[in-house]
C-alpha cells in the first residue's frame, strides 16, 4: 500500500533520513519508534506532505505522492498536541473539516459518540481540556474512512475509557483493512496494537521486525523488556 524508497532529507549540515526504505501493506499496525531526533517526526511530515525530501520516493498504491495533493483524502492525521482556533466551537472544527474536504465520503462519526463529543459540542476549543482536545483530534483523523491512519502518541493525556475505545478503534480500522502508522513510547500500547516495530535512530533503520519476532530474538515475553535487552545489547538487525 505505501512504500518509501531512499528517502533523503537534511537540514542544512544535518541529515534526518538516510536512505529510508519501508513497505507496508493494508490491514497493519505499525508502530514507529526511537529516540527523540530520530527522524520519526521527519518521516511522518514527509508522509503527509509537509515536508519535501530531498531525494527518494514516497508511493501510495503505486503512485508516487510527490507533487501531488489529492492522496491527502485518503489519509488520517492524529497530531500529537492538535492546536485549533480557541473561539471555535467543538462541532464548528468538525463542519470546518468537512467543508474544507468537500469529500462524498461516508463519515466515521463513530468514536465521536464513543467519547461522549456530542454532549460538549458547544463547547469553545479554548475552554477544552488536554484530554479532550486529544478526543477532537481522533476524532478528526478517522472522520472521513481514510485509507491511511498516522497517529502520534494518540492515547497521551486520555483518561483510560477513552484510551479504551481509541485502541478497540484502531485494531477495528486494521481489520477493514486500514494501514495505521502510530508513533507511541508506550510499549504495552504498541505491544496490544502493532503488528510490527520499526526502530529509527539518527535517521536510519536500525530495524523493522514483528513483535513476535523481537520477543522470540530476545527470549522476553514482554515487549518492553525485549527491546530494553535488544537496544542494550548493541544489536540492531
Amino acid at each position: 500500500m505505501i512504500r518509501i524508497e531512499k528517502l533523503n532529507k537534511a537540514f542544512g549540515k544535518l541529515k534526518v533520513l538516510n536512505d529510508v526504505n519501508l513497505e507496508f501493506q493494508k490491514g497493519r499496525v505499525i508502530s514507529l519508534i526511537g529516540p527523540n531526533g530520530s527522524g520519526k517526526t521527519t518521516l511522518i511530515k514527509s508522509i503527509l506532505g509537509l515536508t519535501i525530501p530531498d531525494s527518494g520516493d514516497i508511493l501510495l498504491n503505486g503512485k508516487s505522492i510527490l507533487k501531488d495533493f489529492h492522496y491527502r483524502n485518503s489519509v488520517g492525521y492524529m497530531p500529537q498536541i492538535g492546536r485549533y482556533p480557541e473561539h471555535m466551537k467543538i462541532h464548528q472544527v468538525f463542519e470546518m473539516m468537512k467543508d474544507l474536504r468537500s469529500t462524498q465520503t461516508l463519515l466515521d462519526e463513530e468514536i465521536i459518540g464513543e467519547f461522549g463529543l456530542n454532549s460538549l459540542l458547544e463547547k469553545r476549543m479554548g475552554t477544552l481540556s488536554g484530554g479532550t482536545r486529544q478526543k477532537v483530534s481522533a476524532s478528526l483523523a478517522f472522520l472521513f474512512n481514510p485509507l491511511l491512519l498516522i497517529l502520534d502518541e494518540p492515547t497521551a493525556g486520555l483518561d483510560p475509557v477513552a484510551t479504551e475505545h481509541l485502541k478497540n478503534k484502531i485494531l477495528k480500522k486494521k481489520n477493514e483493512g486500514a494501514l495505521i502508522l502510530i508513533t507511541s513510547h508506550n510499549m504495552s500500547e504498541v505491544e496490544e496494537l502493532a503488528d510490527r516495530v520499526v526502530f529509527l535512530v539518527d535517521g536510519t533503520i536500525r530495524f523493522n521486525l514483528s513483535v513476535e519476532e523481537i520477543k522470540n530474538d530476545s527470549g522476553e515475553t514482554r515487549l518492553g523488556k525485549a527491546l530494553a535487552k535488544r537496544l542494550e545489547g548493541g544489536v540492531y538487525a
